[in-house]
């Protein structure tokens, strides 16, 4: 029996229709929700996220600040618009699109962005908040995979989540997310990377196996006990000359055969994708929320 299909699409839809209403609520209070980009760089990847990103602030009433730079712009030209997002009332939530052109130093990048507009949640301020369970925001694709388990009936109190890579983005904060004692958290966790041995004695032990190794078919069938729950976190290009553009997009698991195995399995695309930029959204409104209830405009 195949694997039930997990809908990032019709779950992020759900989630930006709670976040309509909210943000007509802070509206009516006098603070639209504002969200500032900062895109350094010609990356195709990086332009095509960044206008969905925009246009969900469009489609959800929000303002946006679109800022681009070339890729010649110097360290001092990125971070005097970063500053000028911090201080503008308008935004509430300043998005750095990564990766930066080389030559500029990401980290310090990050850290110029106050740390109540990091709707990345990439400041170590939020970062180390998020790790103690204190409020903060929290990164947009491990947010986007707990709302996706938790709004498809999936436990993971108890459960053995095992999660393969170990990236600040995305496996690290899901792994100390999952530990917290909260609601859809409180599991028993796994992390496997680069130089873990014999990664399917792990992978075989998940309840919940979530995947974010960059590579495709990591994690084959043989690698998955049967009526796992598996998130495939991974995106990437695969030659297919029957596409216009010559390739297609598929993910770090085998997913033909794994949702063979599987219980409930994302797709590629399709999957977790569309919870990140929503997550992204919802952090930019709870941090419109929070400068009001500062009594700020």
């Amino acid at each position: 029996m195949s694997a039930e299909i997990l809908d990032g699409k019709k779950i992020a839809a759900e989630i930006r229709a709670e976040l309509a209403s909210a943000v007509e609520s802070l509206k009516a209070q006098g603070a639209t929700p504002g969200l500032g980009v900062v895109l350094v760089g010609d990356d195709p990847a990086s332009h095509s996220y960044v206008t969905a990103k925009e246009q969900a602030c469009k489609d959800l009433g929000m303002f946006s600040d679109d800022n681009r730079l070339p890729a010649t712009a110097s360290q001092d030209e990125v971070l005097a618009v970063v500053e000028r997002l911090n201080r503008d009332p308008r935004i509430h939530g300043i998005l750095v699109q990564l990766p930066l052109p080389k030559g500029l130093d990401e980290s310090a990048v990050l850290r110029a962005v106050r740390p109540e507009k990091d709707v990345d949640g990439f400041h170590p301020m939020n970062v180390g908040r998020m790790v103690i369970g204190a409020e903060a925001f929290w990164p947009c694709t491990p947010h986007g995979v707990i709302q996706m388990l938790a709004r498809s009936g999936v436990r993971t109190e108890g459960a053995h989540v095992v999660i393969v890579g170990r990236s600040n983005i995305v496996g690290k904060p899901l792994a100390n997310l999952l530990l917290q004692k909260a609601p859809h958290a409180n599991a028993t966790v796994t992390v496997c990377h680069t130089g873990t041995r014999d990664m399917g004695y792990f992978t075989r032990q998940a309840d919940i196996l979530i995947v974010a190794a960059g590579r495709p078919k990591t994690i084959t069938a043989d690698m998955v006990r049967d009526g796992a729950v598996v998130v495939d976190v991974g995106v990437n290009r695969a030659p297919d000359p029957s596409k216009k553009s010559g390739f297609r997009l598929v993910g770090d698991v085998d997913f033909e055969a794994v949702r063979e195995k599987a219980s409930k399995i994302t797709p590629v695309p399709g999957g977790v994708g569309p919870m990140t930029i929503t997550m992204l959204m919802y952090n930019t409104v709870e941090s419109a929320r929070r400068a009001l209830a500062r009594g700020e405009r």
